[in-house]
């Protein structure tokens, strides 16, 4: 599965209780196209003890497989989540045409004169 998004939450660091082995764990929105009242979230397990190096805000996709983890919440009420785990998470780089158009410095057009 391939999921496309932006990190909602820095990778945190954090060890397996079963194996004692490291993983870096982040939230992720996926990004669709319009006005999405409710976006699809996601908590991503990156299965390998390599920081990601994601910020904040970057635009990703994620490959991996989707599982939902269910518990008790704080109140005695059963939830649940969508986990992702991640085989690889890259940053993805933005078109160089939308940048280049993002930089672009409009010259503001001069009003007509009267005769």
């Amino acid at each position: 599965m391939q999921v496309f998004g932006n990190v909602a939450m820095q990778p945190e660091r954090k060890v397996s209780k079963s194996t004692g082995r490291g993983y870096y764990e982040f939230r992720l929105c996926e990004s669709q196209r319009g006005v999405d009242t409710e976006p699809t979230w996601y908590t991503v397990r990156m299965m390998k003890d390599v920081n990601p190096k994601l910020d904040k805000g970057s635009f990703v996709k994620v490959t991996g497989k989707l599982k939902t983890d269910f518990y008790l919440s704080r109140e005695g009420k059963p939830t649940g989540t969508l986990l992702v785990l991640a085989f690889e998470a890259s940053k993805l780089a933005r078109p160089a045409s939308a940048l280049a158009a993002e930089q672009r410095v409009e010259v503001p057009e001069e009003p007509a004169q009267a005769v």
